[in-house]
């Protein structure tokens, strides 16, 4: 059964392939029951931009197609977009004038993406700020430094003006911001520590998917240390010394330790209990843009992520 695809990014390549219990179905039947969430009427306008592609043509809304074909779309990001504010509660771990670092929850997208843009993170920083967000980013992306996926919990940066902005994001290309994750993670380990040094990018048999390769890829170093084996699980702390989409699932599933609940790189079905991967940003530190002031910023684990680790 092919897996369904609830977000993705403008841009972003996304392909299909038909199976048997799909094959000879019409092409946007297929995609309404793969995009989770999607409205109708944003699958309709993929049909009519004519961004569904079968092979090196666009098909139509009812083309049917066969067992072993592929159908591939790509959403362009609009050149205008109007977002609204929202007055959505944030949990502000830090917060000055030209700054703010934001423990996001689980489960809410970082900014808005194809037929999904209201309730983002976003959102809530325009009503938060009143829209005073640093513009490097565009539109669709104001303020937001890096990003961390949907079901991934935990510190985010956020810059209100471009000069923070481009101090925050010069830290992190320079591999001077600290970022340290928390995660669980499938089996024990017999060395209590390890360096991954793999090159990520994007899978060509599954364009929702990253992975390890040398083509079309950037070098990605993440280093990990066991804090507790338990069971069948280990429960670790992840510091990343480069930012790729998906790193640390992609890199712990590379050793065999797929991290616990992970959907995409996780074993089938995923870990019982758990509503995405079990992962967490849990530390940033950084000079402030301003002052030059080392900060580090912790957050305590969610509810969710100790609800697990007492049930392991």
């Amino acid at each position: 059964m092919t897996e369904k695809i609830s977000s993705f990014e403008y841009n972003e390549p996304l392909s299909i392939l038909v199976d048997g219990d799909m094959a000879q179905e019409r092409a946007d039947k297929i995609l309404s029951c793969v995009l989770e969430g999607y409205s109708r009427s944003f699958i309709q306008s993929l049909f009519s931009d004519s961004l569904v592609l079968c092979g090196d043509r666009a098909v139509s809304k009812s083309y049917r197609p066969r067992e072993g074909e592929v159908l591939e779309f790509t959403v362009k990001e609009p050149e205008h977009i109007s977002l609204e504010k929202e007055n959505i509660p944030l949990d502000i771990v830090y917060e000055d004038e030209c700054m703010l670092v934001v423990n996001k929850p689980q489960g809410m997208v970082v900014h808005p993406a194809p037929g999904n843009t209201s309730g983002t993170l976003v959102n809530a920083l325009l009503y938060h700020c009143d829209g005073r967000l640093s513009g490097i980013n565009g539109a669709i992306r104001p303020g937001i430094v890096h990003r961390i996926d949907k079901d991934t919990g935990g510190l985010l940066l956020v810059a209100k003006n471009d000069v923070a902005h481009l101090s925050l994001s010069g830290q992190i290309k320079e591999h001077s911001l600290d970022r340290e994750y928390r995660a669980v993670v499938h089996g024990n380990f017999t060395d209590l520590q390890g360096v991954i040094d793999a090159p990520i990018g994007r899978s060509t048999a599954d364009r929702k998917k990253m992975c390890i390769t040398d083509r079309n890829s950037k070098n990605a170093v993440t280093h990990y240390e066991v804090i507790e084996n338990k069971n069948r699980f280990a429960y670790i702390k992840c510091i990343l010394e480069t930012g790729r989409t998906h790193q640390i699932r992609v890199h712990m599933a590379s050793i065999g330790h797929p991290v616990a609940g992970d959907p995409v790189y996780g074993p089938k079905p995923p870990a019982k209990g758990l509503s995405g991967q079990c992962l967490f940003a849990a530390v940033l530190g950084f000079d402030h843009p301003v002052t030059g002031e080392r900060i580090r910023l912790e957050a305590p684990l969610p509810e969710w992520f100790e609800n697990f680790l007492g049930k392991i």
